[in-house]
């Protein structure tokens, strides 16, 4: 699962890629750990919300098209979602879009403590799995007892995650863009067999299923918003584009992946939120009966893909401070590297642990920067750089209409998702 939203090393961008191989590469952009939340979403806004969905990834889709046109404009210089701000706004341009690429990057790898901790607590809720300590069974701990089991696999998953990050050369995992795809695919699988073959949990378990909604207006912010965070894969497209052989086919490249992921997150959405109703809980993993074992490949395969791609997540932002500080990359020793890499990690684990909502996270992250990268930013730079769109006419009223939905969306959701996120830390 994914890279949401990994920026990836121009080393696993070989020039001339294939047609096949960017759409996977694409469809891994997209398809992250967002689709464990997709049931969630449902029971936010309703059946009703599906149709926005569909709407987030049209809108994401036309946006991602219009940064193809912006790399267009000067394809010797735009190499990177960055160099598009440049090109539009010069420096100060660049530096914004690289802030809030960033931004989205690391609350991505907080995200992946937050699931690491949920998950692993659902497997072990009565012992430690590396001290054998006996905790008790899971009705007899309160829930302050829980969030601190929790904090400790949090904890553990950070430790094992850490020597990930101290490889600055990252081909090594380069595999884990099909691993991300197929990630997804078995977790749809697992829960739609989960659905079809248990009776006390599946499709025909009653006390679940009678409790959906049609419509629910007020958590529409924070269905939209968590909608918006699995569609934010535009960091990565300006790259796909240039390591494509034919970069005309790029258009069909994001039709293909926008449509698969799409299928993906709808099916998922479906399947979870028929078999749970309101009672889905922030990851559809966290609901599935934990002595099947469909949810233990489903749970296992959720856990290993953030352990995988951390470092994968990271290292753009470990590379850009290293940048800072020595423009020249050969200065910068390994000592350096690897203190820089672990304070990253260290400051992520300080905020899953202070602030362990996976969802409203999430939706904060949606609401307030992937709005902004996935929305936003490639509606204004497409402006600015082809001066024939601002010229009135029906593409002007689009991408005005677009802009003017996405203020209101980011504004809307980011007060949502920190309203929900102060009321659980009261």
């Amino acid at each position: 699962m994914e890279s949401q939203n990994q920026l990836p090393s121009t080393q696993f961008l070989v020039k001339g890629t294939s047609f096949l191989r960017t759409c996977i590469n694409g469809i891994n952009a997209l398809s992250g750990v967002g689709i464990l939340s997709i049931p969630f979403a449902l029971s936010q806004g309703g059946w009703v919300s599906l149709i926005l969905l569909l709407m987030v990834s049209i809108i994401c889709c036309y946006t991602a098209s219009l940064l193809t046109h912006c790399m267009d404009a000067n394809p010797l210089m735009v190499r990177s979602y960055p160099d598009i701000g440049g090109l539009a706004f010069g420096y100060k341009g660049r530096i914004l879009v690289s802030v809030f690429v960033y931004l989205e990057l690391y609350l991505v790898a907080v995200e992946f403590l937050i699931l690491e901790g949920d998950n692993l607590e659902k497997l072990f809720p009565s012992s430690s799995p590396l001290f054998g300590l006996k905790i008790g069974s899971l009705d007899q701990v309160d829930h302050e007892r829980m969030m601190n089991y929790k904090k400790m696999y949090m904890i553990l998953s950070a430790v094992l995650i850490l020597p990930t990050t101290w490889v600055k050369n990252l081909g090594s995992l380069a595999y884990v863009s099909f691993g991300g795809v197929l990630a997804s695919i078995v977790l749809v699988l697992c829960v739609g067999w989960i659905g079809a073959t248990d009776h006390g949990f599946g499709f025909n378990q009653r006390s679940y299923n009678d409790h959906h909604r049609v419509l629910n207006l007020h958590g529409l912010p924070t269905t939209i918003s968590l909608f918006v965070f699995c569609y934010c894969g535009h960091s990565v497209f300006p790259m796909l584009c240039n390591s494509m052989k034919n970069r005309t086919q790029f258009s069909k490249v994001l039709i293909v992946c926008f449509v698969a992921s799409t299928l993906s997150y709808g099916s998922m959405g479906v399947l979870g939120y028929y078999m749970y109703g309101d009672d889905i809980k922030s990851q559809v993993t966290l609901n599935l009966p934990v002595n099947k074992i469909s949810t233990k490949l489903a749970i296992y395969t959720t856990l290993i893909n953030p352990i995988t791609k951390y470092a994968a997540i990271t290292n753009p932002i470990a590379i850009a401070i290293e940048d800072s500080i020595s423009p020249n990359y050969f200065f910068i020793t390994q000592k350096i590297a690897i203190l820089i890499r672990t304070l990253l990690l260290i400051t992520t684990l300080i905020l899953a642990l202070f602030i362990p909502f996976f969802a409203y996270v999430m939706a904060f992250t949606g609401s307030f920067l992937s709005v902004t990268t996935s929305i936003l930013i490639p509606c204004l730079c497409y402006l600015k750089i082809n001066k024939s769109a601002r010229q009135f006419g029906w593409e002007l009223i689009l991408i005005v209409a677009i802009l003017v939905l996405g203020v209101f969306v980011g504004v809307l959701g980011t007060c949502s998702s920190i309203n929900q996120i102060v009321k659980r830390l009261s």
